[in-house]
């Protein structure tokens, strides 16, 4: 496989816990500067595919590489940002607290350290929750620290696991607005997600079903292939062939 353009190479990657096959023979390139989304529903294996990419995970078969290196690799760990699906917060420190202890973890000291603070805290629109206890935030609130968290590092590559959950739509929109400015700045985003009109924003997409990746492309690209109007009238033409399984 060609990885001379792609940030992120997956070859042939399967997943199995027991006899269930929770990823089956993905092969998938994602290259620098795009916002690539990983569509699918529930249980389709979206979450695997990218703990395997962060080195959390490790293939029964197959491998994925990062930037030319071969996972899992801790020296990649402080070019990598990732934002989990479930919230990993300390609720008895403040939203401040936490920030700092992931800062102090990526080497982030003194002025710099609280330039980020302020920064990430400004992109997810949380500065005047800066200095309350997490415990006290609601869910959307915890999903915006934990992108705000992902962040503080400035990485290269942004790996997020249904980072906009919860979180409501006018809110949304800016996230999204900083995603876009995100890239601009050149960092690769890959973003899971089941949400059509999301990823409808991102540049390409790769749809995920029953562990197989069905198939990959710019939104346009697939409605032009399937005749369909919309990323939903994609994913059930392709998931029609699958609804016998």
């Amino acid at each position: 496989m060609n990885t001379s353009k792609a940030l992120v190479s997956i070859e042939n990657v399967s997943k199995s816990f027991g006899k269930q096959h929770v990823l089956k023979e993905v092969e998938l390139e994602i290259y620098e500067g795009e916002i690539f989304g990983l569509l699918g529903p529930s249980g389709a294996g979206k979450t695997t595919l990218v703990k395997n990419l962060v080195g959390l995970d490790i293939p029964s078969k197959g491998a994925a590489y990062l930037f030319h290196e071969k996972l899992p690799s801790l020296q990649l760990i402080e070019r990598i940002g990732y934002m989990a699906q479930s919230d990993a917060l300390y609720g008895e420190l403040t939203a401040k607290e936490n920030l700092e202890f992931f800062a102090l973890l990526y080497g982030l000291h003194g002025k710099k350290q609280k330039q980020r603070i302020d920064e990430v805290m400004q992109m997810v629109q949380l500065s005047e929750h800066v200095n309350k206890l997490v415990s006290s935030y609601s869910g959307g609130m915890k999903r915006r620290l934990s992108l705000a968290i992902s962040l503080l590092h400035q990485p290269e590559l942004l790996i997020l696991d249904e980072p906009t959950v919860g979180i409501d739509p006018v809110l949304r929109k800016s996230i999204w607005e900083a995603f876009y400015d995100l890239k601009k700045k050149g960092t690769t985003i890959i973003i899971t997600t089941h949400v059509m009109d999301e990823a409808e924003k991102c540049d390409r997409l790769g749809l995920i079903r029953v562990g197989s990746l069905i198939a990959v492309g710019t939104p346009d690209e697939l409605k032009q292939q399937t005749e369909t109007a919309s990323i939903e009238d994609v994913f059930l033409f392709y998931g029609g062939a699958h609804h016998a399984n």
